[in-house]
Order: C-alpha cells, then sequence, then structure tokens
C-alpha cells in the first residue's frame, strides 16, 4: 500500500481513485476536516482532522491537530494524537509529538517521536499514557538449580 520516494516523500498505492484532498505547501486551513478518501497535506492544518482512508503528511507538512484515519504516513511535523485503526508509518523525516493508537506502527531510523503508543488488535478507546515503572533490581537466588532425577 504505501511505498517511499527517493526524497522520503509517500507514494500511496491503490488510493489514486480516492486521492479527493490535497493541501499545497502555501495553504493553512483552521479548523475541523472532515475527508472521505485519501488526504495529503503539504501545507498546515490547524484544528481537528477525521480521514476515512488515509492522510499522507508531506516533508513540509504541518498538522497541528488531532487525527482520525485509517491509515497515516508522516513525513512532516504532527503535534496531537494520531488515532488511526489499521496503520501508522513515521518516515525517516517525522516529527511527531502525541500520542498513537493502531494496529500496526512502522518507525523509519530518523523519525523523531515523542508521546505514548498503544497498539491493540482492536481499536476502541482512546489513547491513554503508558506509565513506566521503575522495578528494583533482584539479585539471583542463591538456592541450587533443580536436578532432574533418572528414571529406570
Amino acid at each position: 500500500m504505501f511505498k517511499s520516494r527517493e526524497d522520503g516523500t509517500a507514494i500511496i498505492e491503490g488510493g489514486g481513485e480516492n486521492m479527493n484532498t490535497l493541501i499545497g505547501k502555501d495553504t493553512t486551513i483552521s479548523g475541523t476536516l472532515d475527508v472521505s478518501g485519501t488526504l495529503r497535506v503539504d501545507g498546515v492544518v490547524k484544528g481537528e482532522v477525521n480521514v476515512s482512508d488515509t492522510i499522507a503528511i508531506g516533508p513540509s507538512g504541518r498538522v497541528d491537530a488531532n487525527v482520525k484515519t485509517k491509515n497515516a504516513v508522516v513525513s512532516g511535523s504532527l503535534k496531537g494524537n494520531i488515532h488511526a485503526s489499521e496503520r501508522i508509518e513515521l518516515q525517516a523525516k517525522a516529527n511527531i509529538t502525541g500520542d498513537l493508537v493502531t494496529k500496526s506502527l512502522i518507525i523509519e531510523q530518523g523519525a523523531i517521536f515523542h508521546g505514548n503508543c498503544k497498539m491493540s488488535q482492536t481499536m476502541t478507546g482512546t489513547a491513554q499514557p503508558v506509565k513506566s515503572e521503575t522495578l528494583p533490581l533482584q539479585s539471583p537466588s542463591k538456592a541450587p538449580a533443580p536436578v532432574a532425577e533418572k528414571t529406570r
């Protein structure tokens, strides 16, 4: 479904007839954006974004919004949470600040991600921060290992 060009931008295969919305490099949109099909962002979007198929954020794209979609391919900047029912791909030049919820996550070397990630085969609910705990180190047990007995 996804391929990368040499310049690091995403190619979305099979989305040609559904690619109905393009936000150009010199365009800024504020508010709630509802897209049926696929959305490509090379400009700036602020607010909330709902995409029925795939959102692709190009290297020059900047999204300051919470995103709900089926698939997300990020090469640019995103500040907000992404809830993708299928897949999120963070390409090498991606810079993400926010929480991710998805079934499948791909992070290329060089991508920057600040936030929490929740992965599940069932996509209900919203992103909940994962609490990290520091567990005390336990010293190895001094008891000898059990020896198996031979039976004749």
